[in-house]
């Protein structure tokens, strides 16, 4: 599950240029304030994920208004993942700015290790 050298490039430039609501989000997810420690902007493959909890094995995706036309794309990521036992959860980026606390709470219900 090695990430490529271009993704880890990628990645580094991305991190330096978040969207408002992945800066949100980060502040509230970083630095293990939730007992859960994410990375930003983390390559995985081929793919940057916008956060990553390597414990819960939990990928965290912020989209966009670019994301209304790339469904298919996103649906071959997601499958992806998946394949690597990695979960992926979405949230709209207006979601985040809106409501950021019923956010961070549905990514800690996401991460908390399953019952069943």
């Amino acid at each position: 599950m090695r990430s490529t050298i271009l993704a880890q490039k990628r990645a580094k430039v991305l991190r330096r240029s978040m969207t408002g609501p992945e800066q949100t989000l980060w502040l509230m997810l970083r630095g293990d304030r939730l007992n859960l420690h994410f990375r930003c902007q983390h390559p995985i493959g081929p793919f940057i994920l916008d956060f990553y909890c390597t414990k819960a094995k939990l990928c965290v995706e912020i989209d966009g208004p670019t994301h209304e036309d790339k469904t298919e794309p996103d649906e071959h990521r997601t499958h992806w993942l998946n394949g690597q036992g990695i979960r992926v959860i979405r949230f709209s980026a207006e979601d985040v700015e809106l409501h950021p606390a019923v956010v961070v709470a549905a990514i800690v219900q996401a991460a908390a290790p399953s019952t069943a």
